[in-house]
């Protein structure tokens, strides 16, 4: 009798172990990218043990996947690339490269107004406040300074008091502006733009878990009438995302985003004077100052350190996220900070060798 019991409970202790490492490597791998591989670190240019130490760096960090795409191949992969988790405000490049499609189509036009597009709310927006034109929604200086939905406790402090400034005046960022170009985008082409991105981007360069069910509107008409967009993505497929850009909006020989709006998207539009790396374009960020700006990178950036910095100089990508849809995020709120985040990026760019 106590033999069997201890065989039983060895048996139920071994499955336990198991079970165990098989979710430890499953989260800690994920399942692998289907994009082609350097053979090596070596073979790339990089030097394996200075990688290793941004790799300890990164695990000191509360990051929870990080991938680099080197010269069109997969240098690494660390944590779950694959699980598609809150992208944030990585959302507003996602739809900026929408906007460049219908741009080159003559759907819309920059210079276009509030007026013209019909765009209200509640309280309803000042004569002067309709003036404020599409390109003004897509660098954040609208001069709307309304409630929004998915605003952070730190924008609603920063935010300017109605008639503070003209439209393209202020650089402020804005949610009410990026929620509002979601509306202007639906409206004004009669679709939807996750149905869009899903078909015109996410299809044609292959993203392997982009769910269009996992993509939601978020109703907050208690502060707005214009919902927040809210896209879940896997790193390995912002990965993707932010390869087009680098490729120019180009992907096996077809011109998914016009390559015009991914130089001009891309470069500074606004001086951002909180921050000292990085201005911001039509949507992205752009680096502005210091050694990533001698380097022309510029980013999707998300709250709690999602990313996806894009390199020209160097051909690279590097994708950074931390997954807040876990329970233990949200008793935590642990997140990753831009110092953060780009000294993880220095580190492995610091692993290249003489090339």
């Amino acid at each position: 009798m106590y033999n069997k019991l201890i065989g039983a409970l060895l048996i139920i202790i071994t499955g336990l172990v198991g079970l165990f490492m098989y979710t430890y490597y499953s989260i800690e791998a994920g399942e692998e990218s289907s994009w082609p591989r350097h053979s090596s670190l070596e073979d790339a240019g990089f030097n394996p043990q200075a990688l290793d130490q941004a790799r300890a760096y990164y695990e000191s960090l509360n990051s929870t996947a990080a991938m680099v795409i080197y010269r069109g191949r997969v240098l690494f992969e660390w944590g779950d690339v694959s699980k598609s988790t809150n992208a944030h405000s990585v959302r507003k490049s996602l739809l900026s490269a929408l906007y460049g499609i219908e741009l080159e189509q003559g759907t819309m036009h920059l210079n276009q107004t509030l007026v013209e597009f019909g765009i209200d709310d509640q309280p309803p927006l000042t004569t002067i406040e309709r003036q404020a034109e599409l390109r003004h929604l897509m660098t954040s200086s609208s001069g709307v300074y309304l409630p929004a939905g998915e605003e952070s406790i730190g924008m609603r402090v920063a935010r300017p008091g109605r008639g503070s400034f003209l439209p393209g005046e202020n650089y402020y960022y804005n949610n009410w502006d990026f929620n509002v170009l979601g509306t202007i985008y639906n409206e004004q082409t009669e679709s939807d733009l996750f149905e869009d991105f899903f078909e015109k981007i996410a299809q044609p360069i292959g993203m392997e878990d982009l769910d269009p069910a996992d993509m939601n509107y978020k109703y907050e008409n208690r502060r707005s009438r214009h919902p927040s967009y809210l896209f879940q993505m896997s790193a390995r497929d912002m990965a993707r995302f932010g390869q087009l850009y680098l490729q120019e909006g180009r992907w096996d020989g077809r011109q998914i985003v016009p390559e015009w709006w991914v130089e001009e998207s891309t470069k500074p539009q606004k001086d951002v004077p909180s921050n000292n790396v990085m201005d911001y374009g039509y949507l992205w960020w752009t680096a502005s100052d210091g050694p990533f700006a001698d380097l022309d990178m510029y980013s999707a950036v998300g709250r709690y350190g999602q990313s996806i910095d894009i390199i020209p100089e160097l051909d690279l990508v590097f994708v950074h996220r931390v997954d807040s849809n876990r329970l233990a995020f949200q008793l935590t709120r642990s997140s990753v900070n831009e110092l953060q985040r780009l000294q993880l990026l220095q580190l492995i760019l610091d692993a290249r060798q003489s090339q």
